[in-house]
C-alpha cells in the first residue's frame, strides 16, 4: 500500500517523480522515462512551466490548432485552438468557410459587467444593518480608492455596491453585492482584493458603531470572493443567409432549415439534448479560452449556469426562418480577459493572442462566441444530414491506428480502405490485423 509522504513540495523534481514512480507505479522506470520525454529542452521554458502550478513533475499537452477563414464583423481571423477532441477543428473550419461566403459573423457585447461578493452573518435587525450600510457606504467606497486607481484610468472599476438581505433564504445571511468593469483583464484578483477590503471595513465599523446592540455589533464575515456566474457580462454572435443558399447533402434549402430549427427547438425543451448540444457548443469555446490562457472551468461554470437561469436546462443557441431569411444565433456570458495571468507569461498564449491581431477582452468575447455559435453549426448540421458519426469516425481514425501502433504504411493503407466502409474500432482493428497477416 502507498504510504504518505511529509514535505514533498520541497522535493525536486526528480525526486518527486521517482517517489511517485516507487509507490504508485510498481518502480516503472519506462513511467519515468514518459514523463521525462514531455520535459521541455528548453531549460528556461520548462522552468517557467513548472512555476505555473505546484508540484509540477511534467507537461500534459494538448495539440495546438488553427480554424482559418472566419469572417467576424468584417474582418477575416484565423482562431488558435487547444483542444483533444477528434473533428473539433475541423468542424470549426467547414463552418467558417460556408459562412464567410454568406456574410460571415456578426458578433457584439452587450454588457461587461462582473460580480463580487462579501456573504457575512448578522444576528440583529436587517432594518438596523440597512441604516448602517447606508451610513459607511461612503467609507467603503473610499477604503478600495488604492485598488481601484489604476483600473479607473483603464475605464474601470467598481460600479455598483449594494446590501441584500438573504435571510429569507438562510437565517442571519448577508450581502455586500458588487458589480465591477474589468476593462482588458479577466480581474479575479482584482475584485476579489477590492471584496476583502470591503469586509475587513465592513467588520470594523460594526464593531464600532453605537447604535447596534453590543451583542449584535459583531458581523461574521463568511467569505468574500468573485462570481463566476455573469449574466450581464454577455456577448451575441449570429449567422444569417436567404434559405436558398443553404442546401447541404442532398437536401434542399428550406427543408434543411426547417430541420434545423426543429432540432434547435428539441434542445430548447428537452435537458438532456441541452446538454450534449451545449457540450459541443463548449467545443469551440474552451478551444479558444484555453488557447488564450484564459480560466475555462469559469466560463464552463458560468455558461452552464445561465443556461439553467430560468429554474430548466436549455439551448444557448436559437434559430428562426422568417421571410425567406434563415437567422442562427448565440448569447452567452463570457468573461475573458487579454492582460493578466498567463497572458503575460505562456510563450503560446502570447503567439495566440497575437494571431487574433491583439484582441481587447470585447473583441475575444466576440471571437470566442463565434467559435461556439459556427461548432454548433457544424454539428447541428451533420446530425440533420449525414449523422455525427461519419465526420467524428474520420477524425477519430487516426485516434485508432495510433493506439494500434500503426506504421505509416499501414495508416495509408486503412485510411484508403476506410474511405468505403464504416469506421469503427471492431472494424479498424479487425482490418488491420488482416493486414499484417498479409
Amino acid at each position: 500500500m502507498p504510504k504518505t509522504v511529509s514535505g514533498f513540495s520541497k522535493f525536486s523534481k526528480e525526486e518527486k517523480i521517482q517517489w511517485i514512480a516507487k509507490e504508485y507505479l510498481e518502480n516503472d522506470q519506462n513511467a519515468v522515462k514518459t514523463l521525462k520525454q514531455y520535459w521541455n529542452s528548453n531549460e528556461k521554458l520548462q522552468s517557467l512551466h513548472d512555476e505555473f502550478i505546484e508540484n509540477t513533475i511534467s507537461n500534459f499537452y494538448l495539440p495546438f490548432g488553427v480554424a482559418p477563414n472566419f469572417l467576424i464583423n468584417g474582418e477575416i481571423y484565423a482562431l488558435p485552438m487547444a483542444v483533444e477532441e477528434s473533428s473539433v477543428v475541423a468542424a470549426a473550419s467547414k463552418a467558417a468557410k460556408f459562412w464567410s461566403q454568406r456574410g460571415g459573423f456578426k458578433a457584439e457585447v452587450i454588457n461587461t459587467t462582473k460580480v463580487g461578493q462579501v456573504h457575512f452573518l448578522f444576528k440583529g435587525e436587517p432594518e438596523e444593518l440597512r441604516v448602517f450600510f447606508k451610513e459607511i457606504k461612503p467609507t467603503l467606497l473610499l477604503s478600495i480608492k488604492p485598488i481601484t486607481a489604476n483600473m479607473e484610468k483603464r475605464g474601470g472599476g467598481l460600479l455598483d455596491l449594494q446590501l441584500a438581505d438573504k435571510t429569507g433564504e438562510l437565517d442571519n445571511y448577508f450581502q455586500l453585492f458588487a458589480k465591477f468593469e474589468t476593462c482588458d483583464s479577466m480581474g479575479a484578483n482584482f475584485i476579489n482584493s477590492c471584496l476583502e477590503k470591503f469586509a475587513e471595513v465592513l467588520k470594523f465599523e460594526a464593531e464600532n458603531y453605537s447604535h447596534f446592540q453590543k451583542e449584535h455589533r459583531s458581523i461574521e464575515i463568511i467569505m468574500s470572493i468573485l462570481s463566476n456566474f455573469v449574466p450581464e457580462c454577455m456577448v451575441k454572435a449570429e449567422i444569417s443567409c436567404p434559405v436558398s443558399e443553404l442546401g447541404q447533402n442532398g437536401m434542399d434549402g428550406k427543408h434543411f432549415a426547417e430541420k434545423f430549427i426543429q432540432a434547435v427547438k428539441i434542445a430548447e425543451i428537452e435537458p438532456y439534448r441541452a446538454v450534449t448540444h451545449n457540450k459541443g457548443i463548449m467545443n469551440g469555446i474552451d478551444a479558444i479560452v484555453l488557447a488564450t490562457g484564459n480560466d475555462f472551468r469559469a466560463v464552463e461554470a458560468g455558461v452552464h449556469a445561465y443556461a439553467s437561469k430560468d429554474g430548466k436546462y436549455t439551448s444557448l443557441t436559437h434559430a428562426s426562418l422568417e421571410n425567406e431569411i434563415f437567422k442562427f444565433w448565440i448569447e452567452i456570458p463570457l468573461a475573458l480577459g487579454t492582460i493578466g495571468g498567463l497572458t503575460n507569461i505562456h510563450p503560446l498564449v502570447k503567439l495566440a493572442l497575437k494571431m487574433l491581431q491583439d484582441p481587447s477582452a470585447r473583441d475575444l468575447m466576440e471571437i470566442t462566441a463565434v467559435a461556439g455559435l459556427a461548432q454548433n453549426y457544424g454539428a447541428i448540421s451533420s446530425l440533420i444530414t449525414t449523422g455525427i458519426q461519419q465526420g467524428h469516425m474520420k477524425m477519430h481514425l487516426m485516434n485508432i491506428l495510433n493506439q494500434l501502433e500503426a506504421t505509416e504504411n499501414e495508416k495509408t493503407e486503412m485510411i484508403e480502405h476506410f474511405k468505403t466502409h464504416p469506421i469503427t474500432h471492431s472494424s479498424v482493428v479487425s482490418a488491420i490485423e488482416k493486414l499484417r497477416e498479409i
